[in-house]
């Protein structure tokens, strides 16, 4: 093999993107004027669908904790939805054990490769669209060197399953960066402008996913209630802006931690807000979170009279995932020696990862929560109380889904106030 092969480089970038700006508000919405809150999903899942919920919620659960551990004592923002995608678009490339070890590392089992993308095919089709008060945009696409062979039957089922873009480009040209990046920013609603610096002489493919998501607060806080004080962060005491709003919230509390559910729009996305006790810590929170079924029962929240208050805050985050999946058992696709992805190229046995790659955004406030995601994918070619209070001052997990189906589209752990916090 030639040194300007080994040379060579196939990557491939996941972007997801959500963000969630809200209408401004004055105070609480008035419950009069509200839609009726959705209380199931328009359709039944299918056996494909719910197995790919589950796994890319056990995914997310691995994920994150895999993550949090290696970044103990500090923030972290992520959407594990968003490298689950990517990955399984990958998926669709990988044979024998590379094919194995990726799909085990996504939860995903025995699951066939047919079963696979009728899942994500499904969960893209049910979350488009599915709360008419939220927007919710979920895009793919796949943009690769028109000089490079690529399996037609790879880019077939990237197009029909996952709703994929794909594009042949001359990557020789400079603007061809520019155009990749012009989707990205126009799929992430401006909050992640690019995912690539420049297109590299060794670069021959590009997957990205995209999630957009926009909605209100059902039950708003008023902005006339918010108050400083200080967060008791890892770091320190930090000054902050606390909302606060006392009323109906769906809460439950164990003699570990508190929990909160705080709806969207009409109510099939939610943030969940999850306080260790004190003494506990966030960390030993984060490796508790064990099964997604347990954390998000149905059983355990009720509708309460709460006192609630959680910070303004404003993040930034990025991370490489390299290490984390391999941790989580995705080994041979980073090995230039072990890797097999001949069901994407003809190529395939010299292709394997170089790099997955997250940086996202959040903001939360008043009006709501924006927040945005890109993951990058690099393969190279070689061979209690009567009346709760819960007032989130310290170290907190939060999470946002789709309560109706379970879906997690982001997790985070704040553990010390960001800068940009008022």
């Amino acid at each position: 093999m030639s040194t300007s092969l080994k040379n060579r480089r196939f990557v491939a970038a996941a972007a997801l993107a959500s963000s969630i700006a809200c209408a401004a508000a004055t105070g609480p919405h008035d419950g009069g004027s509200q839609a009726p809150a959705l209380d199931a999903l328009p359709r039944s899942l299918t056996g494909a669908e719910r197995s790919t919920i589950t796994a890319a919620n056990e995914f997310s659960l691995s994920l994150f904790r895999t993550v949090s551990a290696a970044q103990k004592d500090s923030n972290v923002f992520m959407s594990p939805l968003s490298a689950s995608m990517a990955l399984g678009m990958a998926t669709n490339g990988a044979s024998g054990a590379t094919f194995d070890q990726m799909r085990a590392a996504l939860s995903l089992g025995g699951v066939s490769p047919a079963d696979i993308d009728a899942g994500y095919k499904g969960l893209i089709a049910l979350l488009r669209g599915l709360d008419p008060a939220v927007q919710l945009g979920v895009a793919n696409s796949v943009w690769y060197r028109n000089d490079f062979p690529i399996q037609q039957s790879f880019l077939d089922v990237v197009t029909s399953s996952f709703d994929a873009r794909a594009s042949a480009l001359d990557f020789g040209n400079p603007a061809s960066a520019g155009t990749i990046n012009g989707w990205v920013n126009d799929a992430t609603g401006g909050r992640i402008p690019s995912i690539i610096d420049r297109i590299r002489q060794q670069d021959v493919m590009f997957l990205i996913n995209a999630i957009y998501f926009k909605g209100s607060w059902r039950d708003r806080f008023d902005a006339a209630q918010t108050r400083d004080a200080s967060f008791h962060g890892v770091t320190g005491d930090r000054p902050m802006r606390l909302m606060q709003r006392s009323g109906n919230v769906r809460y439950f509390a164990t003699g570990d931690l508190q929990a909160a559910d705080l709806p969207y729009g009409n109510g099939a996305f939610n943030m969940t807000v999850l306080l260790p006790r004190e003494g506990l810590g966030v960390e030993a929170l984060a490796v508790s979170l064990q099964t997604s079924q347990s954390l998000f029962s149905t059983d355990q929240f009720r509708e309460m009279d709460v006192d609630f208050a959680m910070p303004r805050f404003e993040l930034q985050w990025e991370r490489s995932l390299n290490g984390d999946l391999k941790t989580l058992g995705m080994r041979d696709a980073f090995d230039a020696g072990a890797a097999d992805f001949t069901r994407m190229s003809p190529r395939g046995r010299e292709l394997y990862l170089t790099v997955v790659k997250q940086k996202t955004f959040v903001e939360v406030n008043e009006e709501g929560t924006e927040a945005a995601a890109v993951t990058s994918v690099g393969v190279g070619v070689t061979s209690l109380p009567t009346r709760p209070t819960m007032r989130v001052d310290r170290p907190f997990i939060f999470i946002i889904r789709e309560r109706l189906s379970g879906t997690i589209l982001f997790m985070g752990k704040i553990v010390t106030l960001p800068e940009r916090a008022h």
